[in-house]
């Protein structure tokens, strides 16, 4: 919204001004411009509902198109030389990642009253609460939580943040993994071994199956298992 008053009255903007606000960013990466635009919306929406415009100007807007995402989980190799040289804090947030397919934020907020023994209840994003069967690399660690997995050293009786995760790991993943190379990761290996998408889609937490495919990496073989079996 800042680059927007820096160019005009927002509340006089018209759908026309908007669209070639949008336009004369082409330089921006299409997420980044979808976020920008995502913002426009949200801001008039809320000038709409106060009364502080007559109509809002963001409905009439084309959305902005973005490419799909490529899947780059880790490799085996780069995983297990970063399990290798990791102490036991990173140990836990590289195979929460890798082997339960947590976000950063997720992993942050691991708790032992999220853990039955049988499965991890995880709260992700949009509320939307899920339960992922433990992997035998997880169960012995979380059986043995008490309270936080990764008490903040800062903030008493609170978790760690994302950023602190996103911090720990990027010391240990070689490039150019991130932590969210984990969670293709856990992904791409959950549907090799069940074939099952909407099955990863659940335990991913994701709301369509067409993100749920972004973090799935098809290898050759698998494609050519897939032309064999044309009858």
């Amino acid at each position: 919204m800042l680059r927007l008053v820096a160019v005009m009255d927002p509340l006089a903007a018209t759908e026309a001004d908007l669209a070639a606000f949008l336009a004369s960013h082409v330089g921006l990466k299409p997420e980044s411009r979808k976020s920008m635009q995502a913002s426009l919306r949200s801001f008039y929406a809320w000038a709409a509902d106060r009364g502080l415009i007559d109509s809002n100007p963001s409905t009439g807007l084309r959305n902005v198109q973005t490419p799909p995402g490529v899947p780059r989980p880790i490799a085996q190799a780069a995983l297990r030389q970063a399990l290798a040289d990791a102490g036991e804090e990173a140990t836990l947030m590289l195979l929460l990642g890798a082997y339960a397919g947590l976000r950063r934020s997720e992993i942050a907020r691991v708790h032992s009253d999220d853990f039955d023994g049988l499965a991890l209840t995880v709260l992700g994003k949009g509320g939307r609460v899920r339960r992922i069967p433990t992997h035998p690399m997880l169960g012995g660690r979380l059986a043995q939580l008490d309270g936080w997995a990764f008490p903040s050293p800062v903030r008493t009786g609170r978790p760690v943040t994302a950023d602190y995760v996103s911090d720990r790991l990027g010391r240990i993943l070689p490039a150019p993994y991130t932590p969210h190379s984990l969670r293709h990761y856990f992904g791409t290996m959950a549907y090799r071994g069940s074939h099952d998408l909407r099955a990863v889609q659940t335990l991913l937490g994701h709301a369509r199956p067409e993100t749920t495919a972004r973090y799935v990496l098809v290898d050759e073989d698998s494609l050519t298992a897939a032309v064999l079996a044309v009858a």
